[in-house]
């Protein structure tokens, strides 16, 4: 997740990261690679905490797929909704 936040931020990074805690693990800059503090490493990771936690709340698209044809779109859309309204964009 670290690292993937340093490549949004810059796509041209070259880094090794060791360890999974923003506050403590270790990042080494590479090939000229200008550093990033880790503030704003940790806000880019927050920027889209929303959608992590909405994907592993959602229903299987196979599950999905099976209430849409059980119990209609509307039904659907209620599903989806509840876990839309527990992690609103930020």
């Amino acid at each position: 997740m670290i690292a993937e936040a340093i490549l949004k931020i810059n796509p041209n990074a070259v880094v090794t990261v060791s360890g999974t805690d923003i506050n403590t693990c270790t990042i080494e800059w590479l090939e000229g690679t200008a550093e990033i503090s880790k503030a704003d490493i940790q806000a880019k990771i927050n920027e889209n905490q929303y959608q992590r936690d909405r994907a592993a709340e959602y229903p299987s698209i196979v599950d999905q797929l099976d209430d849409i044809y059980h119990n209609g779109i509307d039904a659907w859309k209620a599903t989806i909704k509840k876990t839309k309204d527990k992690y609103p964009k930020g």
